[in-house]
């Protein structure tokens, strides 16, 4: 197949997306992506590629298009003029392309609209889309503070029903997002099929930590923005500063990274490590005891299995969480560690405690964790899928 690939982000930013387009590359795929220039998740182009260098360049066997943008920087200003030039940017670059395709591919995060160039493509070609949801929109808007009942809420939920009812298919990371798309936007005549995500292979045998100390390590590692609530676990660190045992370690950058840090500034027992490359973090991961994920409290937030699940588990390594929804059953059906309410910093406190009190269950736990993934996430199962899917929309 020949595939075209369409999402704002991709490496050297962090996301999955570069090791899915390579594992289809190796199976004989003919892959493009047409995708923004880096600058997620701290808002500032990357070093390398401020002045349009790798622009074009060919990636593990992934032929990589990068379309000029607008820098994130910080606020919601800034949010929305990232997002639309990305949105005319790869629009004006896909309607000169002359390339033909068999399929086109959305990696979907967030905005929603990053979906355009690629559907208008699909359109004029006469060919099929099919959409992978991640993010599901409008209701990642509510957890950047935007209400329900705003002007710009209504109008994001107009674009995200016609985008979602303009794919051929649809696959979705969370069994929650199909119930939404049906019941809430009224997408109800388009097949959609679930595909959790998969773990990088780096984190299938992590490398031995050296116990330094006889502490019990807490580790958070992934974006730090407004849906992740890590302000919970560092009010969970006020309430635990008393405790010589126990040290939160938070590996990751975003918009609420300086805020959190702030809010910890007099805490002895939570240190922040900034965003790290990939091929580091499996030593944060063996260097930590239990993992830690929090989500804010949104009922329909609740229906995403954020990424880092699936990492979680493939490390075999606890989890505790302040989480509802998804990721709290996940947790539950495992048996792999501890959750509260989202939000709830009392309640992770407590679990915290619990966690760091008993080694012997922390290593049940962690072993539950990777048989969990192995019988539920492989990657191998994702691959099949989501060629099958493909497949099933070539003309």
């Amino acid at each position: 197949m020949k595939i075209l690939v369409l999402c704002q982000y991709y490496a050297p930013e962090p996301f999955r997306l570069p090791d899915i387009c390579q594992a289809l590359a190796e199976q004989g795929h003919d892959v493009t992506v047409v995708t923004g220039t880096p600058n997620y998740p701290e808002g500032r182009i990357y070093p390398g590629y401020e002045k349009g260098q790798h622009r074009d360049e060919t990636v593990n066997g992934v032929k990589v298009h990068r379309c000029p943008l607008i820098p994130r920087k910080s606020g919601v200003f800034y949010r929305f003029l990232n997002y639309y030039s990305f949105v005319l940017s790869s629009e004006w670059y896909l309607w000169t392309c002359r390339e033909d395709f068999d399929v086109v591919l959305i990696n979907q995060l967030s905005p929603v609209m990053m979906a355009q160039a690629g559907q208008s493509w699909a359109r004029r070609h006469g060919k099929r889309c099919v959409l992978y949801c991640l993010d599901l929109w409008p209701e990642s808007l509510l957890a950047g503070g935007i209400s329900p009942h705003s002007p710009v809420y209504r109008f994001f939920w107009k674009v995200s029903r016609r985008i979602y009812r303009r794919s051929d298919a649809i696959l979705v990371t969370s069994r929650g997002f199909e119930a939404y798309f049906r019941d809430v936007l009224g997408v109800e005549d388009r097949p959609i099929t679930y595909l959790p995500q998969y773990a990088e292979e780096l984190f299938d045998r992590l490398p031995q930590a050296e116990k330094t100390d006889e502490k019990v390590h807490f580790l958070f590692a992934g974006n730090v923005g407004a849906a992740q609530s890590v302000q919970t676990i560092v009010e969970a660190a006020a309430l635990l500063r008393e405790e010589k045992g126990i040290h939160i370690h938070i590996v990751g950058g975003g918009v609420s990274l300086e805020s959190c840090r702030e809010m910890a500034r007099d805490l002895p027992n939570i240190t922040f490590h900034g965003r790290q490359p990939l091929e580091k973090m499996p030593e944060y991961y063996a260097m930590a005891d239990v993992l830690l994920i929090t989500l804010v409290d949104d009922p329909v937030m609740s229906l995403t299995l954020p990424g880092k699940v699936q990492t979680y588990l493939a490390a075999g390594k606890p989890l505790v969480g302040a989480i509802g929804g998804e990721t709290a059953r996940v947790i539950d059906d495992a048996r792999c560690g501890l959750r509260g309410p989202a939000q709830d910093p009392a309640s992770l406190a407590e679990n915290i405690r619990r966690a760091a009190s008993d080694a012997d269950l922390r290593r049940t736990w962690g072993e539950n964790a990777r048989a969990y993934y192995e019988s539920s996430f492989r990657k191998e199962y994702f691959m099949q899928t989501l060629i099958r899917v493909l497949r099933q929309n070539c003309d």
